[in-house]
């Protein structure tokens, strides 16, 4: 059993040790961190999912972005701790932080991703929607209001 809570400041470290156990070394070189460099991801959003020992099992974050002129949420990173993968507790976090954005009134949300497990979120491939090079466009997907939305991904503009 898992309590998804909002994660706070003195989750940081342990959040930041999650990803590097769970993503490539390098990850942060990514073109998708060039979005994040020097804006705070949306505490509201950004997510912990704790066992009933307290240990960290999974976590999520969104940021703020721009496609073209409209806002976006970027979803990521999301991971799971490897002794706790194929429980669902990723989909847990991506369903709870989904309803969330929404409650918030973010219109669409973006990320990079595999399409075939990203569909059961009710993610799509979207066309004409430019992520920083390098980024594989078959990767890029979306979820929400997207018509109309076409153009360059930028970084928040404060």
């Amino acid at each position: 059993m898992y309590e998804l809570t909002r994660e706070n400041p003195d989750d940081r470290w342990e959040v930041e040790a999650l990803y590097d156990l769970c993503f490539a070394p390098g990850r942060e070189a990514l073109s998708s961190y060039r979005l994040r460099d020097g804006v705070a991801p949306l505490r509201d959003l950004c997510l912990v999912a704790r066992d009933d020992l307290g240990i960290l099992g999974g976590a999520i974050r969104f940021w703020p972005v721009r496609v073209g002129t409209a806002e976006a949420l970027l979803l990521g990173p999301v991971a799971v701790h490897p002794t706790r993968q194929g429980e669902g507790l990723g989909g847990a976090l991506i369903r709870e932080g989904m309803a969330r954005a929404e409650a918030d009134r973010w219109p669409r949300v973006l990320l990079v991703g595999d399409a075939p497990y990203y569909r059961r979120f009710g993610f799509r491939r979207l066309a004409g929607v430019e992520m920083p090079p390098p980024t594989n466009p078959e990767r890029v997907l979306g979820y929400g209001a997207w018509d109309g939305v076409s153009g360059r991904v930028t970084p928040w503009a404060h």
